[in-house]
């Protein structure tokens, strides 16, 4: 089910919090609104579900328009952050209760219910009331909850937030399974970069109620429209220098270190303030322009180590490196920035 929004506008008093919104989700695609707190993700999932009432524009699911109608009749399925389950009643009654309120036969339910418990992988916990399962368990029970109703979309409310990183980790991967699975059209919010990436088919970046860019994950990583869309992605963060662009060079003004840029930037920017971007798989020992700093903080993340270097007049880069070192914090150390991957700023953010 292909959702459009056309000129989407939300307003809380006089305070408009999205403004002549556009969004396509096409069918069968798992799209995630990701940003901060207060970008409008969130509002923008509560006014597809039929939860808010839009102020401008239309919602389409399909060529249906469902812009006026209530939420039971848009037939979507919500999973939110906080499980939202009863907790008096059993797992398999928490399922099941959509299609009791449909006044579907017991004997239906009870099939169905079966049906979707096995798809979640919690057939061994539907006698059990909520408050006897873990976290992830209750978040499953609220996937089938959801899905049990067969909805044309399914809404996912920053439904991983309140795991643990292991459990974030194995629903990640089991959300994205049920919903190649099921074929149903997804949105999911979250301020989670790590989660969108890898979940989504394709992530619009959100802030200030507008949409920045959307396009599939790698894209996004290797071509941000503006240094904000290239911070919000990637972990470890993005590193930024500022300088100026001198003949076919950007030349960091505390270093005086030169760093290649493409020939159309440097001859369309002779002479301006730019700003570069470099991810930390590409500042690394051994290889590229070499820039010297200080060693300001070393963090082991497992098979990696992250790195944290300190340049003259206090800007840093970070470098992600495998393997052992003899690297201390407070070592001088000299490494290679590869130029071919720094991507490049105006003054105003947006990406050259």
């Amino acid at each position: 089910m292909r959702i459009l929004l056309e000129n989407f506008t939300k307003k809380f008093g006089d305070l408009t919090v999205i403004d002549n919104m556009d969004l396509e989700v096409r069918d069968g695609e798992m799209v995630a609104l990701l940003g901060g707190s207060g970008c409008g993700k969130s509002t923008t999932l509560f006014a597809i579900c039929g939860i808010h009432k839009v102020n401008g524009g239309r919602i389409l699911f399909g060529d249906r328009d469902v812009t006026n109608i209530t939420s039971q009749e848009r037939n979507v399925g919500v999973v939110f952050q906080s499980f939202a389950l009863y907790p008096h009643m059993s797992v398999e009654h928490n399922i099941g209760f959509p299609l009791k309120l449909r006044k579907e036969s017991a004997t239906e339910i009870k099939r169905k219910v079966d049906e979707i418990a096995e798809m979640v992988h919690i057939n061994e916990l539907l006698e059990r009331r909520p408050g006897e399962l873990s976290g992830g368990q209750q978040q499953r029970v609220a996937l089938a909850r959801a899905l049990i109703r067969r909805p044309d979309v399914l809404l996912l409310d920053e439904p991983l937030a309140n795991l643990d990183a292991t459990l974030r980790l194995e629903m990640r991967s089991e959300i994205r399974r049920i919903q190649h699975e099921t074929g149903i059209t997804a949105i999911l919010v979250t301020h989670d970069q790590v989660e969108a990436m890898s979940m989504a088919d394709r992530i619009a970046i959100m802030d200030n109620g507008k949409i920045l860019q959307i396009t599939e994950p790698k894209d996004m990583y290797d071509n941000p429209v503006s240094d904000y869309v290239a911070g919000f992605l990637g972990s470890p963060p993005i590193a930024f220098l500022n300088g100026k662009v001198a003949g076919t060079n950007f030349v960091e003004p505390a270093t005086g270190i030169k760093i290649p840029l493409n020939a159309a930037i440097a001859a369309s920017h002779k002479g301006m303030e730019v700003r570069i971007g470099i991810r930390p798989e590409y500042f690394q020992p051994g290889t590229g322009v070499m820039i010297k700093g200080k060693v300001t903080l070393i963090e082991a993340q497992g098979r990696e180590t992250l790195y944290v270097v300190m340049l003259p007049d206090g800007s840093i880069l970070r470098s992600i490196q495998g393997g052992n070192s003899t690297v201390k914090i407070g070592d001088v150390v000299e490494w290679g920035i590869n130029s071919d991957h720094v991507l490049v700023f105006n003054q105003d953010g947006a990406k050259l």
